[in-house]
């Protein structure tokens, strides 16, 4: 069966603005499209998705040949713009029992990791994401910066895809607000979980299945996170670094290997042939 897609695009990056002349991250232009054709020529290449819907400031609208089935003017967050996606698929005829919600960032995503990353949902799950280990990402892409969070079993970052059962986000509009709104920090996210998960945190006792149980527990819901999911899912552009890496990394493509050295132990700074400027400095975890 077919899944509908929700696509936030409301994401800015002002200090790309004179750059590339749109602040808007889903149209950031790279490698003669934009971030977000490019996510939606992905989505339509796996032959999996039935309705796309857009969310994201006006300037989207005028992408019309995007191929998308609907337009929907943003909210004041990331989470409203999901939320306003989800609506809009619940009141088409003959939703899907599930839909995909996928950040319009990716500057590698591919049909590939998205068929990947479905394929590996459990059918029963009422939500599913994308978990990645920190060297499975360095592996994918030397030298590019990725904030985990430290846990007993690894060093993980949730990827930027979440299979949904649409009526459970609704039901707990509220909890999934305030887990946006926490995203960018560790602790906070720690607070939401309760005492018991900050303790564990500070001692660096959680695990991934610990934090995955307590989040079904608090949505009521079944799920899964998915663990061995294509980098590619895990590399969004939230700093002007990360952009030209993107970048960097399309225009020289195949040659790219040989400007970088053999994946293992690194010394700090830039890799050969690349500007300073252009190695990511941080990354937030989402």
């Amino acid at each position: 069966m077919k899944v509908d897609v929700v696509l936030p695009a409301g994401g800015r990056l002002r200090e790309l603005a004179s750059e590339t002349g749109t602040e808007v991250k889903a149209l950031l232009p790279l490698a003669g499209t934009t971030l977000l054709a490019r996510t939606v020529r992905a989505l339509r290449a796996t032959g999996r998705v039935g309705r796309i819907v857009v969310v994201g400031p006006p300037e989207v609208a005028t992408q019309t040949s995007l191929g998308a089935d609907a337009v929907l003017p943003e909210g004041d967050s990331g989470a409203e713009n999901a939320l306003r996606g989800l609506a809009w698929l619940r009141g088409a005829r003959r939703p899907s029992p599930r839909v995909l919600i996928l950040a319009t960032d990716l500057p590698f995503v591919t049909p590939e990791a998205v068929t990947h990353f479905l394929d590996a949902c459990p059918p029963e799950a009422g939500l599913c994401v994308p978990v990645i280990e920190r060297q499975e990402f360095t592996a994918r892409f030397p030298r590019a910066a990725l904030r985990t969070v430290k846990l007993r079993d690894g060093q993980w970052a949730i990827g930027c895809a979440f299979l949904v059962d649409p009526e459970a986000f609704a039901r707990n509009e509220a909890l999934v607000r305030r887990a946006f709104a926490a995203r960018r920090s560790q602790w906070a996210m720690a607070r939401l979980l309760g005492l018991g998960f900050i303790l564990r945190f500070l001692f660096r006792q959680l695990t991934m299945p610990q934090i995955q149980d307590k989040c079904l527990q608090l949505l009521g819901c079944s799920g899964r996170a998915i663990r061995g999911c294509p980098p590619e899912l895990g590399f969004d552009v939230d700093y002007p670094q990360d952009y030209h890496y993107a970048a960097l990394r399309l225009r020289l493509r195949p040659a790219w290997t040989a400007l970088v050295p053999p994946v293992g132990p690194r010394k700090s700074g830039p890799w050969l042939g690349t500007p300073a400027s252009c190695v990511p400095s941080g990354r937030r975890l989402h």
